[in-house]
């Protein structure tokens, strides 16, 4: 019988969720790292037991761990990472010669077409790639020295590579977004990319419409259909049918157009999910009442879908990579929120607590297991 994880990234440590397929009743392991920022906890395609993490503290910098027993070992990799500038000098560290760090892994992709290739994204932006499961990593250079390159600039958050797509029927091609750059399409493994951003709109900029300098919160797309994008921007929920050629606004009755995370329906290429906050200033929910909305078209007609959620004096946020889907049938929803909570809704029906007073959560992943 299937099992799902759910694999949650917090402030202090990462936690998996675990249930049968019925989805009740859930056991909580963790917190792994205790004390440590988990950026991502994702899981291999390839191998349900393989899983990367990505940590941060302080004093350490940034560390990529992997477990290849479903979480209940963990072994650091990534030891030699190469960072080339501007000049080609590798900067970096390599052993024990640290002559150089980033501040942080913000997102970790397993390949869909290698079970040892995974995919980095980090701030200040920069694309990496491991061919030997997270052991080796190598910059990718010609996204970090694409002409706009001079041009972006950090979002809040800093100038993070967050997001990275990858189309299932072409592994040639990827998708990146940068906070505040935009979206980077590649259809040559990495080698050259181009903006796709054409249609959206850069209201804090000289320019409103440029060819980098959005601040994109987060892309996602269904495995069956890899031309189709949907974004959560800073400002606007966009639409793209040609892979990213051109976008439209999709905003249509949202409470607030301003929001981080956004996902697609395992099983409903048209249905798509987002959670509006107040505004970029006021980091919660409109009204204190947290929904998440729907929409069953991939359009301007939304829903609220709270049955479950706090709907009075709630203050969290939900950030760009905590929701999450699975693919059983019926589908289950996940979100987590900086206030610790991780709300589960199997079948589109109401939501109910999966976890409760767990540190500020900043990813959730959803596992299936055959």
């Amino acid at each position: 019988m299937a099992q799902v994880r759910v694999l949650v990234g917090t402030r202090k440590g990462g936690f998996i969720l675990t249930s049968e397929a019925s989805r009740r009743r859930w056991e909580v392991s963790g917190p792994h790292f205790g004390g440590w920022e988990v950026f991502h906890l994702e899981a291999s395609p390839h191998d349900s037991d393989r899983l990367h993490a990505s940590l941060w503290t302080s004093w350490h910098g940034a560390v990529i761990q992997r477990s290849d027993d479903g979480g209940r070992t963990w072994q650091p990799v990534g030891n030699q990472f190469t960072y080339a500038d501007s000049d080609g000098k590798h900067l970096g560290w390599e052993g024990e010669q640290k002559t150089w760090q980033f501040k942080r892994v913000w997102h970790l992709e397993p390949a869909l077409h290698d079970a040892e290739t995974v995919y980095a994204g980090v701030e200040d932006a920069a694309f990496f790639r491991s061919t030997d499961g997270g052991g080796v990593w190598e910059e990718l250079t010609a996204l970090r020295r694409h002409p706009t390159g001079s041009t972006w600039q950090p979002g809040a958050g800093g100038l993070g590579l967050h997001t990275i797509v990858l189309d299932p029927a072409d592994p040639r091609r990827m998708f990146v977004a940068i906070s505040a750059a935009g979206v980077f399409r590649t259809s040559d493994g990495g080698r050259t990319w181009e903006t796709a951003n054409t249609g959206l709109r850069a209201t804090y900029t000289p320019e409103p419409e440029p060819e980098a300098g959005y601040c994109v919160h987060k892309i996602a797309m269904h495995p069956s259909r890899p031309a189709t994008l949907f974004m959560q921007k800073h400002g606007g929920v966009y639409r793209s049918d040609n892979a990213g050629g051109s976008w439209t606004n999709i905003s249509g009755n949202l409470s607030s157009d301003f929001g981080f995370p956004i996902a697609v329906h395992a099983h409903e290429p048209e249905t798509i999910y987002v959670v509006p906050i107040t505004s970029d200033t006021e980091h919660y929910p409109p009204g204190g009442v947290l929904r998440v909305w729907r929409s069953r078209r991939g359009d301007g007609a939304w829903e609220p879908w709270g049955h479950g959620l706090p709907d009075r004096n709630c203050y969290v946020n939900v950030l760009r990579e905590a929701m999450a889907v699975d693919r059983l049938d019926p589908c289950g929803i996940y979100v987590g929120t900086t206030g610790g909570q991780v709300y589960g809704s199997v079948g589109g029906d109401g939501w109910d607590a999966v976890a409760m007073h767990l540190p500020a959560v900043l990813s959730v992943e959803a596992q299936v297991i055959d």
